[in-house]
């Protein structure tokens, strides 16, 4: 480079090539330099809901504050409100039966955090993902509550009644959806130990290595338990010893109208989540049961396929992009984007599922790939385009009284949908390494290098807000 500039100073003609090359790096290095400078937004108040209703005197909108004073009625008031519509429920005095002698207020945390996560406009869809799973573990938590003032680890027939009541009345009054009993397939029997010949703690401890079972559960690892579980098999353990049954899938000799021993098993497998909620504090024993809980929900698509005849029909032959054959497999996903939220690997369960039945229809070709299918288009699409998937690991529903609900959406980059390699799907594995997901931001990575998680929560009433004004003004 010195050369250069003796070059440019004593030689004319060598001296504007290298004056070239100098202004040449110069401007590349721009690019390695340059910052990206912060847009100033300027934000406006709305002063009244007459001056927000008025046409709009430009075709470019600044973003806008909203708070729950300004978002508009629901237009139809004789009507049920669509499943996602931005509401604020308010907390009330519920009504108790005044036979379930508990304390509720000493598990007050985890009554919060279910009433939040069953949230009236959302439960339906997160129920499969969200809500049930911690309503499961707030009956397990309740259950080894209720057992601390005795020796019983489960609750008596009519007493569950009435505190299972009460459970879902404290709920709905701090706005839970007062139908998760039905959506979450839950009920009074939950609380009782049903088929299990086991329901003392005395009884319990003698048959159960209880300092082997505490030590697989106290602490669950939310990345091993479910590829590699330690937990799980420990419960199953402590359920069969108590059980007093070797677990076994011929059901042939049972007798009409009795239990299997699937129910016997699954009943004494509630026994235990009891007694590991009588051992572990209220946060632990929940963040162990909503892991668990996860590793189930993961292994399953919960989407519901219709046949898709009008597809295969459109891409059975198809080789290259086709009109005909991406307008009928879009149209077909965006059914299936209303059903509810699911997770990055549940997605990639419905994508392989989905895949399966085109390639069994005789659809050979990759239409994902044609037609540009990603894994998010299998969920919930926020602001009408940008589908959500959540994480894997368990997460929870937030309500602020100034933004409503919202949860935190996952795989925000586009991850192309897999495309089976064959019409079954019985030997895919998520455990596997070839399909583990790539590059999946976290929260924890992003909060140790200092960063925001842009673009990965989507507070409810805004994003909704946005769709129904569309949707009025088109």
């Amino acid at each position: 480079m010195m050369d250069c500039f003796h070059t440019v100073s004593y030689s004319y003609p060598n001296g504007n090539m290298c004056h070239r090359l100098l202004l040449f790096v110069i401007w590349i290095s721009s690019f390695h330099d340059g910052v990206a400078l912060p847009t100033v937004v300027k934000h406006h108040l709305v002063s009244s809901m007459r001056e927000q209703a008025q046409s709009p005197s430009s075709v470019v909108f600044d973003p806008i504050e909203i708070s729950p004073a300004v978002i508009p009625q629901y237009p139809y008031p004789n009507e049920s409100l669509p499943p996602m519509y931005p509401t604020f429920p308010t907390r009330y005095d519920p009504v108790l039966t005044g036979r379930c002698p508990v304390n509720f207020s000493v598990i007050s945390n985890a009554m919060d955090k279910t009433a939040s996560d069953c949230s009236q406009p959302m439960a339906a869809l997160v129920g499969n993902v969200i809500c049930c799973p911690q309503l499961s573990s707030l009956l397990h938590i309740f259950q080894g509550f209720y057992g601390l003032t005795s020796d019983r680890l489960v609750l008596q027939e009519a007493v569950a009644n009435d505190c299972f009541s009460d459970i879902i009345s404290i709920l709905a009054s701090r706005g839970a959806n007062q139908t998760i009993p039905s959506l979450c397939s839950v009920k009074s029997s939950n609380l009782t130990g049903g088929s299990c010949p086991v329901t003392d703690v005395v009884t319990f401890e003698k048959l159960v290595n209880v300092s082997k079972l505490l030590d697989a559960c106290d602490t669950v690892d939310p990345l091993k338990e479910c590829c590699r579980p330690i937990c799980q098999p420990a419960i199953m353990e402590a359920a069969l010893q108590i059980s007093g049954r070797q677990f076994t899938t011929d059901t042939s000799s049972n007798v009409a109208g009795q239990p299997t021993h699937i129910d016997s098993i699954n009943d004494c497998k509630r026994v235990v989540y009891s007694y590991i909620s009588r051992k572990l504090s209220s946060d632990a024993a929940n963040t162990a049961f909503r892991i668990l809980s996860s590793c189930k929900v993961n292994k399953v698509c919960p989407l519901d396929f219709e046949q898709p005849s009008e597809v295969i029909k459109d891409c059975r032959n198809v080789a290259a992009p086709s009109p005909s054959c991406c307008s009928s497999l879009n149209s077909y996903i965006a059914g299936i984007q209303k059903q509810m939220l699911i997770t990055n690997k549940q997605a990639i369960i419905c994508a392989t599922m989905f895949g399966s039945m085109l390639r069994k229809g005789g659809v050979m070709t990759n239409v994902y790939e044609l037609c540009d299918v990603d894994l998010k288009d299998f969920s919930i699409q926020a602001y009408g385009q940008q589908g959500c998937l959540l994480r894997s690991l368990p997460s929870d529903v937030v309500f602020d009284n100034s933004t409503g609900f919202s949860f935190t959406c996952d795989l925000t980059d586009n991850i192309a949908a897999p495309w089976p390699s064959s019409s079954s799907i019985s030997t895919l594995s998520l455990c596997a390494p070839e399909m583990s997901l790539p590059a999946l931001p976290t929260s924890e990575t992003r909060r140790n290098s200092g960063q925001r998680e842009e673009g990965l929560d989507f507070p409810m009433p805004i994003f909704l807000f946005f769709i129904m004004v569309s949707a009025f003004l088109y």
